[in-house]
């Protein structure tokens, strides 16, 4: 196990109805003014948007408006909310939605202090030092945005999808109300449970050793998910098994299961470009990303691709052929993406094979940078992967 530190200060406010404490909570943060954030018309559509209004007069709390949020969020859309932000003296961010929306009102706390572009801080030319805090209504669980340290951002110039990871950007809080994804289509339902899965795939598939209790915390996470997603895609409106992919959401991407090991997080930099460009569902491209990077790596960790078939899967070890379990469990995890709807290839996707050598070249910086850690890819690496997907 790798020393470690743990800080996890999002103070989570789970269970129904409490969409209506939101401007308490605000009060209690000392703000003044606020930027409500959001995406599309959803949370208007739901009730969801006057009941956060009401709260937020009711607290005596002044806020002005920001919305149009795009799934896999763009830097202007950010740059428009730093302007807002600035001139009329905002002091807290309230985002209202997914990890997109949560996503953007973080890079938006972050530049409004800061005297340079936004961008420097997701193209790693400068770090955040302050931000305005940002509180959460989660209505999509699967970023895990809400109590994350993360936030990316696609750039339009050149369609360039990157991440920043910084302890400040945590959230003050997080509303999670199970009844508030009660109304989530199937697909972003799938796209959402995916999104969730691989955040814990990417620090379960490490070759860090003696981590058995993380490991053991990731299976059940994982073994959660596979129970409850196919629950709530038949029965919308089950609180228990929404409330069960809710808080899942939450423990995936918080860094509890990162404890003491080393994760790789190279399906996420690979499916960064696929989406960059395309604009496809994170989740999705997820979904189709990670059981390729599997058959392209599992030689170099038999045993934890075993150790993942069969305390996940529950597949049957054949000892005269580790081999085949490894591949049996790989194969289940991508069964079960079709059986909620999902892509597993690019062409499900409908990205076409013109561009594969792009991604890999921007996934590795020109082929200057390895990505991943349970195996380190390059860019002819990462080009495989991309062709096994098609």
């Amino acid at each position: 196990m790798e020393n470690f530190e743990f800080l996890s200060p999002t103070k989570i406010i789970f269970g129904k109805g409490t969409e209506n404490q939101v401007g308490r909570e605000i009060k209690n943060c000392g703000a003044k003014k606020v930027l409500l954030h959001y995406g599309g018309g959803s949370i208007k559509r739901t009730g969801l948007y006057d009941k956060v209004v009401a709260s937020l007069k009711e607290a005596g709390i002044d806020f002005i408006e920001l919305g149009g949020v795009q799934p896999n969020p763009r830097v202007s859309l950010v740059r428009e909310g730093i302007k807002l932000c600035r001139e009329n003296n905002v002091d807290f961010l309230l985002a209202v939605g997914g990890g997109s929306v949560i996503d953007s009102a973080k890079a938006i706390g972050v530049g409004v202090p800061y005297s340079g572009d936004v961008w420097d801080f997701y193209a790693g030319k400068a770090v955040p030092k302050e931000t305005l805090p940002v509180g959460v209504i989660l209505t999509i669980p699967a970023a895990g945005s809400e109590a994350s340290k993360s936030s990316v951002l696609t750039n339009e110039d050149g369609w360039y999808k990157r991440g920043l990871n910084v302890e400040i950007m945590r959230p003050k809080f997080a509303i999670m109300n199970p009844e508030l994804t009660f109304t989530l289509p199937p697909y972003q339902t799938a796209c959402g449970a995916s999104d969730i899965m691989a955040h814990i795939m990417e620090r379960y598939f490490t070759q860090v050793k003696h981590v058995d209790l993380t490991d053991r915390l990731c299976e059940a996470t994982l073994k959660t998910m596979i129970k409850n997603v196919p629950i709530v895609l038949e029965q919308p409106d089950n609180y228990d098994a929404r409330a069960e992919i809710m808080w899942a959401s939450t423990i995936a991407h918080n860094d509890l299961l990162s404890t003491g090991r080393i994760g790789d997080w190279a399906s996420h930099d690979i499916e960064h470009e696929i989406s960059g460009i395309y604009d496809v569902a994170h989740g999705a491209g997820l979904a189709a990303v990670f059981p390729a990077w599997m058959k392209y790596v599992y030689k170099d960790g038999m045993d934890k691709f075993l150790q993942y078939a069969v305390r996940v899967w529950n597949v049957d070890i054949d000892f005269e052929d580790p081999e085949r379990t490894v591949l049996e469990g790989i194969n289940r995890l991508k069964s079960f993406y079709h059986n909620i709807g999902l892509p597993t290839s690019l062409r499900e996707m409908n990205v076409p094979a013109d561009r594969l050598e792009e991604m890999a070249d921007k996934c590795t910086a020109g082929d200057t940078e390895t990505v991943g850690n349970f195996k380190k890819l390059r860019k002819q690496d990462v080009l495989n992967i991309l062709n096994s997907m098609l």
